[in-house]
């Protein structure tokens, strides 16, 4: 129970989207609630749509993607 607290503030603390805050579990929270691709979690959260153009946390929306299906 620890460890997933510690992880659930991370997630809170961890900024996926540097442009826009997006934090990450934001980010889980999108693709839990149906978003399964890059392109739904950047339209429901926004992220990708800072200064980068995604170019950064596009990457890491795909491995948050690829963990979620690992995961089911």
């Amino acid at each position: 129970m620890e460890n997933e607290l510690n992880q659930e503030i991370m997630d809170k603390l961890t900024k996926v989207c540097l442009c826009k805050g997006i934090s990450r579990a934001t980010m889980k929270e999108a693709i839990a609630g149906g978003a399964d691709t890059v392109e739904k979690v950047r339209k429901v959260t926004g992220a990708g749509s800072g200064s980068c153009g995604g170019r950064r946390c596009t990457p890491k929306i795909e491995e948050l993607l690829a963990a979620a299906a690992n995961a089911e």
